[in-house]
C-alpha cells in the first residue's frame, strides 16, 4: 500500500480519505473505534491529522483491509503485539517505498 501525501504538519480528513481511497465516514468510524487515532480538532470541529495519525491509519488499514482482520481482532492485535506489528509494518512500508522508487527510476530509463 503506497500512500502519496505531501509533506505537511496537518492533513484534512478529505485528503486522508482520498489518499486511502475510502470515504471520510470510514475514517471517522475508525477514529471512534481505535484509541491510537487522536486527530486534533479546531474550533469548528474539523479534524486535522498529524503524520503520526497517518502512520497509525496505515497500520489499521493494513490490518483491516489487507490482512482481513475484524475490527475486534485488529484492536486485540494492536493491544497485544503493537510494537512487533508496528516494527514489521514499518519495514514493509519502507520496502514498498523503495520498490516504488525503483519502478519510477526504471520507467525513466
Amino acid at each position: 500500500m503506497f500512500i502519496e501525501l505531501p509533506e505537511k504538519r496537518y492533513y484534512a480528513i478529505g485528503e486522508v480519505a482520498n489518499a486511502f481511497s475510502v470515504n471520510t465516514s470510514l475514517i471517522r468510524f475508525w477514529e471512534k473505534e481505535f484509541d491510537i487515532l487522536k486527530p486534533k480538532k479546531n474550533a469548528k470541529g474539523n479534524r486535522k491529522f498529524t503524520p503520526e495519525d497517518i502512520k497509525n491509519l496505515k497500520l489499521i488499514f493494513h490490518l483491516v483491509k489487507e490482512r482481513g482482520f475484524t475490527l475486534d481482532g485488529a484492536k486485540t492485535h494492536l493491544k497485544e503485539e503493537k510494537q512487533k506489528t508496528l516494527n514489521n509494518f514499518e519495514i514493509i512500508s519502507k520496502l514498498e517505498d523503495i520498490k516504488n522508487q525503483l519502478s519510477k527510476i526504471k520507467e525513466q530509463l
